[in-house]
């Protein structure tokens, strides 16, 4: 992935700054890793985290962040930048302003308007302050655990999927959503089945965005759209559960399979109109 001269101001690069705190959730591909892919892009690890126990609140002190750190300021900066750009044209277009997300980076723990947020919860999008939340050791167990070779366009990938939420959030589509699963109108595997629309939906925005700013920026190379996919499948929820549990259950599917998460991105990449993302009027007929 080719970098561009663009920077966002929208970084809240916490990394380094020393306090954390929170618990530490113990249990290694059991209970971290599961934890982070269910939170990862939009669930709720609330419940696989309290039951998996927790050792006392780890302090981190103050340090300088290394060289390899600071570029990844500056990536995170530049790929928060393409997306502020990428989605104020689109809103337009739409007859909508366009309204920036933040980028949180920390390490081990941070506060969030959502509650404390973690190393196990992975990158997450919180509704409550309009922030994305990014702790990057996350790429290192997907690349450890689930064999996604990951590059920067991973990364850049994983962000538009979050920024995707914000993009729901204002549209309405998560408020929306919320107030199904607060109803009492549906069932389980019918909820299951919304959070599944929701998440392919962030996908087909993820897509849509690369499309957008490539054509603007012309900074994708070759293998970068295959990086996306890699990830994309490797949190499939059919991967995860074979890899967990040995078996898959569709009907306890909350963010798709593989095949569905490569097949939204891949759509929202081809796409024309961001209205072709409608997940919802396919997924819930």
């Amino acid at each position: 992935m080719k970098w561009t001269e663009d920077r966002s101001t929208n970084v809240d690069d916490r990394r380094g700054s020393g306090g954390g705190g929170g618990a530490i959730v113990g249990g290694g591909l059991g209970t971290i890793i599961i934890a982070a892919i269910v939170f990862f892009l939009g669930g709720d690890p609330s419940a696989i985290l309290s039951s998996g126990g927790g050792s006392a609140p780890r302090q981190t002190e103050k340090r300088e962040l290394s060289q390899g750190e600071l570029q990844i300021g500056e990536f995170v900066k530049m790929v928060t930048a393409e997306n502020e750009q990428t989605w104020a044209q689109i809103f337009k277009d739409n007859g909508l302003q366009y309204r920036p997300a933040k980028v949180v980076l920390f390490e081990s723990a941070t506060n969030s308007g959502c509650g404390t947020a973690q190393s196990a919860m992975g990158p997450f999008y919180c509704p409550a302050d309009q922030s994305v939340y990014m702790d990057m050791s996350f790429f290192k167990e997907l690349q450890k655990n689930f064999g996604a070779k990951v590059t920067e366009f991973t990364i850049a990938y994983v962000m538009a999927h979050e920024m995707g939420h914000h993009v729901q959030n204002l549209l309405g589509t998560l408020n929306e959503t919320d107030n199904a699963r607060r109803s009492g109108r549906y069932s389980e595997a019918q909820l299951n089945k919304i959070s599944v629309a929701t998440e392919l939906q962030a996908d087909f925005y993820a897509g849509l965005w690369a499309k957008y700013s490539n054509e603007r920026e012309h900074f994708l190379e070759p293998g970068d759209i295959d990086s996306a996919i890699e990830a994309a499948e490797a949190v499939g929820d059919d991967n995860i559960q074979k890899r967990s549990q040995g078996y898959v259950n569709q009907e306890s599917f909350t963010h798709g399979s593989s095949a569905q998460r490569k097949e939204w991105f891949m759509k929202g990449y081809n796409a024309t109109n961001i209205k072709q993302g409608d997940t919802f009027s396919q997924l819930l007929r």
